[in-house]
């Protein structure tokens, strides 16, 4: 491979000829699996592929298979390729390429197969893939639907990971990797610029409208709508480089636990290096010096080359700044940093970045490309931001690789900007957007902003929780039977009776407490009439999403199609007018068996089909009369289904022979027992339908029956 062939050009999927585009699409396929291997060439020998270069990852002959196997894993499942090609490496090299809960990263359940092996397999998957593509018809654009699609998918994920395995040659031994004339290091080094100036980004709006199809591929979180206004701010012209990062070391930054937030001092106390992860500090001669890790070897310390650091070091770093020069220093959102791109018009400036392995395998000095007064703010190394990667309006995934982007949903991973030597393909299109755990090292450093406007860092995370998940749909998903929405529908009827009692329609100001109220859309849908809500569910779970509906207008969750295929779903507020209504709205988290005495003077108390879920019903509804203002009204609904799963049987409310009389009990005789010495039953019992989802085709039929009760 010569290295001109590094270099490559992201493929136009939305215009073109037919038979041209196959040509192309099989060179940028070949070019890319030749890249991948020459890289591995880095290697020494067969022992450096079953190092471990990181603890929270394999070694690197899984990463040598895995994208091999991705191939072959998602053509199957497109029904493209008629058969496995090696399930013994294919059940090996599937997952474990982050920090996830399913990833098995205990080497004792792994048998690696030999080096020779999986080079044998990644010939045969790429003679697959090359007759595939040779073979298979298609039509432009190609777009999520289109049989090339997956193939896209395949090269792309290799590029990343042709990125990502730079990183983990980088952490090896130096035994164990050597040189490469593909892969040679600047040779340009020297001091640090003497002052990295802040300069005006003006104000402006950043606008994304991004769907498929689209000119290049793209991930899922790089498709919907997304609009912001950014203030002004300052930014520094350059990135920081290993220079001024060398004063918050001196400084003592990383012995100050005041420069760290709660998760950076975690680390920080965790990790036994207090500086760089890349930096080597020799004794030569007695005396010690500086010296960088670069992917394949070590060089005295280019001080004018980025610094290279996790996203808490740079958060660090500008903590320390900030307390330096007084002003509010900190790394920009993502946001701000599209527009500071915008300023610059940079992705018009790739050709002279130090991107795409045009340049060099290594940083290159940090003054050294200029995009209209700023320098690298696309290529060098990747830019740190302060915000995690979260989806636009309208995300979706696709449903080969519904698990690419959302598992980062979760506030721990953030997202960074611009690429770095070795970022091609999809990642340096424009629209990528790709994000880390925020202790993990890439080649990535960061460029610091001068602002005071605040930065979102908390966004609404996938519900995967399967009751949780199965709620939120229940609440605010769209019945495909045009059954009514229950919650709607008994929210309705309440606000319904208390219209026409005399006693709550000459009252000013109205309270309603709803027990047992889940994922909160009766609570809201009361709130279009009630002054003040308060929803209480013994569910923790329940309540987290009740508040993130409320405070954040949206809920995200994950909900099984057949089997392990997931659908995600984004419910919205503003899809059903509720955003005015939930203002009123209020949740916390409380036993309805033992509710805190504060929660009472109440007009109105809703528990819908609680009480059979209880594990003391009687006492909650013995508690009730107390909750309640006088003229006070009750609805209860319930399905009548008692489980001793959830109720012992000797608390049943109905649904048993009396022991004495061997005659039935029926729950509404007992609630009727129970509640007449405070109550009276104003309506007759009415029944309301309400379809659980399950799964796509599955669903649960019940009947809630409800009655009305006015308080004495």
């Amino acid at each position: 491979m010569q290295k001109a062939e590094l270099v490559t050009q992201n493929i136009v999927l939305n215009q073109g000829e037919v038979e041209a585009k196959r040509a192309e699409i099989r060179h940028y396929f070949n070019t890319t699996c030749d890249a991948y291997e020459a890289l591995f060439d880095c290697l020494v020998n067969d022992q450096a592929y079953y190092q471990r270069p990181c603890s929270l990852r394999h070694p690197l002959i899984f990463y040598f298979g895995h994208t091999a196997t991705f191939f072959t894993n998602k053509l199957v499942l497109a029904k493209l390729l008629p058969q496995r090609i090696n399930p013994k490496i294919e059940s090996m090299c599937a997952i474990g390429v982050d920090e996830m809960s399913w990833d098995d990263l205990n080497e004792a359940h792994y048998a690696w197969p030999a080096v020779d092996e999986v080079r044998v397999y990644r010939q045969q998957v790429r003679a697959a893939v090359n007759q595939l593509i040779d073979a298979v018809s298609f039509s432009l654009p190609i777009d999520w639907q289109s049989p090339l699609w997956p193939v896209m998918m395949g090269i792309e994920h290799e590029r990343i990971h042709l990125e990502t395995s730079s990183v983990l040659i980088r952490q090896l031994d130096l035994a164990f990797v050597q040189s490469s004339d593909l892969f040679a290091i600047c040779p340009e080094r020297g001091e640090a610029p003497a002052e990295n100036k802040l300069l005006a980004v003006q104000p402006g709006l950043v606008d994304i409208q991004h769907q498929d199809p689209a000119k290049f591929y793209g991930w899922d979180n790089e498709y919907g709508s997304h609009r912001a206004q950014v203030q002004g701010f300052k930014a520094s012209e350059f990135l920081v480089s290993n220079g001024e990062f060398l004063a918050f070391v001196e400084a003592g930054g990383y012995d100050n636990a005041t420069y760290w937030d709660e998760e950076g001092d975690r680390w920080r106390q965790f990790s036994p290096v207090k500086h760089p992860s890349f930096w080597v500090l020799k004794t030569q001669n007695n005396h010690q010096a500086w010296w960088l890790r670069c992917m394949t070897e070590e060089i005295p310390m280019p001080w004018n080359w980025p610094v290279e650091v996790n996203f808490l070091e740079a958060a660090a770093f500008c903590r320390w700044k900030a307390k330096q020069t007084g002003k509010p220093i900190r790394l920009p959102s993502e946001d701000e940093y599209l527009r500071l791109r915008d300023q610059t018009d940079a992705l018009n400036h790739q050709a002279s970045a130090n991107i795409n392995l045009q340049q060099y395998a290594s940083s290159v000095p940090v003054d050294q490309c200029e995009m209209k007064g700023f320098y690298d703010v696309v290529g060098n190394v990747w830019q740190w931001t302060m915000t995690p990667i979260y989806p636009f309006d309208g995300f979706k995934v696709h449903p080969l690789y519904d698990d690419f982007t959302t598992p980062t949903f979760d506030n721990k991973h953030n997202i960074f900007k611009g690429g770095s030597w070795i970022s091609t393909g999809n990642e340096i299109n424009g629209h990528s957007r790709y994000a880390f755990r925020r202790h993990f090292f890439q080649h990535a450093g960061f460029r610091y902003i001068e602002s005071d406007a605040p930065v979102q860092t908390e966004f609404a995370t996938y519900e995967t929780d399967p009751a949780v998940a199965q709620a939120c749909e229940f609440h605010y998903g769209t019945n495909p039977f045009g059954l009514a929405n229950f919650a709607q529908t008994y929210a309705r009827l309440a606000i319904d009776w208390a219209q026409q009692d005399k006693d709550l329609a000459a009252r000013d100001h109205l309270k309603v407490l709803e027990v047992g109220c889940s994922v909160g859309r009766g609570c809201f849908e009361l709130g279009k009439h009630f002054d003040e809500v308060l929803g209480l569910d013994f569910s923790a779970r329940f309540i987290n999403a009740a508040n993130r509906m409320q405070q954040t207008g949206s809920l995200l969750a994950t909900l099984p199609l057949e089997g392990e295929i997931m659908d995600f779903k984004e419910y919205r507020l503003a899809d059903s007018e509720l955003e005015k209504a939930a203002a009123r709205c209020r949740f916390m988290q409380q036993d309805p068996s033992n509710l805190k005495p504060i929660f009472s003077g109440y007009d109105m108390l809703l528990a819908m089909n609680v009480i059979e879920r209880l594990y003391e019903p009687k006492k909650f509804i013995q508690d009730i009369a107390h909750r309640l203002n006088t003229g006070g009204l009750l609805m209860l609904g319930s399905t009548y289904d008692w489980r001793e799963q959830y109720t012992a049987k000797a608390h049943w409310l109905g649904g048993y022979k009396d022991a004495q009389s061997g005659e039935n009990v029926t729950t509404l005789e007992t609630l009727d027992a129970l509640l007449s010495s405070d109550f009276e039953r104003i309506a007759a019992p009415q029944d309301i339908e309400m379809l659980v989802p399950e799964t796509a085709r599955r669903f649960g039929h019940y009947i809630s029956q409800v009655t009305l009760w006015k308080k004495k």
